[in-house]
């Protein structure tokens, strides 16, 4: 029986979740729009407190890995990184698009299984971070940066029911024209959300290396210049 500490930082929200045998125990989420490096490791010191007052010790701890936000996903693997360095316990990277389509699997019972999942985080402009599973997540199309347009996920079957979600979903709207599509709005990755894929990863000894584990940003950083406002 695993406990595992989970790390979300991806996006705006900055949360953290205890979990055990792949149920959540303890969970800490802060809103506020990317205020990861003041929140997150008084976060861990609770979720530490949290352990220690249950008698519980961490097995492994597991992080979203991208895509996403360049400093957001810094943070969160640095900070990953250290806790598993001193604790000496495995490190498990998790996909910021994955934790979405699990999310979206478990959030209705209706689901045939037959649905494709397409994660949607927003990259700025018309350019969103994207990928499509099936429901063993399975990749229909390999997480990439796409910049939309009527023509985007043309080539996904259209005799199947073609769920979009996700922060960068709803500019995609009035581009993608798929008759079967399916928009879900409101949908945010939290730690909560990752605790059945870290599970598994730790079941299955999947753990990546400590050392030389690094985001998945999909594109490189391109850094913008301050205007000159005198």
């Amino acid at each position: 029986m695993a406990t595992i500490l989970n790390i979300e930082t991806s996006g705006d929200i900055c949360s953290v979740a205890l979990s055990c045998d792949g149920m959540v125990e303890y969970q800490l989420e802060d809103h506020q729009p990317m205020n990861h490096a003041r929140k997150l490791a008084p976060f861990i010191e609770k979720c530490m407190e949290e352990m220690s007052r249950r008698d519980m010790k961490a097995d492994a701890v597991a992080v979203s890995i991208g895509p996403g936000s360049y400093t957001g996903l810094r943070i969160g693997l640095s900070t990953a990184k250290g806790l598993c360095f001193g604790l000496g316990i495995p490190l498990i990277t998790i996909s910021t698009l994955e934790i979405l389509a699990v999310k979206v699997m478990f959030r209705s019972m209706e689901w045939t299984g037959d649905e494709i999942l397409v994660p949607m985080l927003d990259a700025r402009r018309m350019e969103v971070y994207t990928a499509a599973y099936d429901f063993a997540l399975n990749k229909i199309i390999s997480p990439n940066p796409l910049i939309l347009d009527e023509n985007s996920y043309k080539d996904l079957p259209d005799d199947r029911k073609i769920l979009f979600f996700g922060s960068g979903a709803e500019k995609a709207k009035a581009l993608v024209d798929i008759p079967r599509a399916e928009w879900i709005d409101g949908l945010n990755a939290y730690a909560r959300d990752m605790t059945a894929l870290s599970e598994k990863a730790f079941r299955e000894s999947r753990f990546a290396d400590v050392a030389y584990a690094v985001p998945e940003y999909l594109k490189e950083f391109q850094a913008s210049v301050p205007k000159n406002k005198l």
